[in-house]
């Protein structure tokens, strides 16, 4: 072979070679409820796996309870959904082995271990004098 056919026979190896690879992302998928069957917008859904290189991926659902991350490598992965108010649901083991959409859908339910904080001052009340004033600014 000539220096310059080789070229040609590594492109297409190579070619052939990312073709593969890209074939083989798959994609997670689902629709988030509460426990009354009503979608909810707004939850925080983690994939997080060693296969990856940034080790998490992070998509929010949609109006319609709606969420998708794509372009997920073969590999074990943990899907974790979150929204304050909410207990957390923690989805372990999920194989992701080819191409594809693997459908993951959650139902969460409010959470009793949420702690709201109200912090502020009593305003000062004089209960003693009827005196009306009129401040004019």
């Amino acid at each position: 072979m000539t220096g310059k056919s080789q070229r040609v026979v590594s492109v297409l190896l190579f070619t052939a070679l990312l073709s593969s690879v890209a074939a083989a992302q798959s994609t997670i998928a689902g629709v988030v409820r509460d426990s009354s069957g009503a979608v909810l917008p707004g939850v925080t859904v983690e994939a997080s796996s060693p296969a990856l290189i940034e080790r998490v991926r992070t998509a929010a659902t949609d109006n319609g309870g709606q969420y998708q991350i794509a372009n997920l490598p073969p590999g074990t992965y943990t899907i974790k959904f979150s929204l304050p108010g909410f207990a957390t649901v923690v989805r372990d083991g999920v194989n992701l082995t080819g191409a594809g959409v693997t459908s993951i859908n959650a139902e969460m339910r409010v959470s009793a271990a949420e702690t709201l904080t109200v912090t502020g001052e009593t305003p000062v009340v004089d209960v003693r004098s009827t005196r009306q004033q009129t401040v004019m600014a």
